[in-house]
């Protein structure tokens, strides 16, 4: 799940990306354009049922992401405004809607956890088909 605050008046978006905790083995990165694909910048803290992490961008600037769990598997949040071959992209000053955040959470809290992929039981295979196709 990915939530937008609205623009501050400097210019800048909040950004909380969340990963279901039982979606992941071990530790989860959020990482992209934003912080130079560096996995230690960004570490998504354990909060209960969810990893989770803020940051802050500039409003006007479209960025690319991708998470990066433990043991070097990377996937995408379905949440994204859209996915090409690097990743998933959002323009950080669209906001959502008090109505969809509602339902966002309610979703979370019900169980719905669809936006990240159960990588615990992924083959081999589908790892490294997953690790080839990453950005370079």
């Amino acid at each position: 799940m990915i939530k937008r605050a609205k623009p501050t008046k400097n210019g800048q978006v909040k950004l909380t990306f969340t990963v279901p905790a039982d979606q992941v083995f071990g530790g989860v990165s959020v990482v992209g354009d934003f912080n130079d694909w560096d996995p230690y910048a960004h570490p998504m803290q354990l909060a209960g049922d969810r990893y989770q992490v803020s940051l802050t961008v500039p409003a006007s600037q479209e960025i690319c992401f991708r998470y990066l769990a433990a043991g070097g598997v990377w996937f995408d949040d379905a949440e994204a405004d859209y996915h090409d071959h690097r990743g998933g992209h959002i323009s950080p000053a669209i906001a959502q809607s008090p109505e969809v955040e509602a339902f966002d959470d309610a979703r979370h809290l019900n169980g719905h956890r669809d936006q990240a992929p159960d990588l615990r039981n992924s083959s081999q295979a589908a790892i490294e088909a997953e690790i080839a196709s990453t950005p370079a």
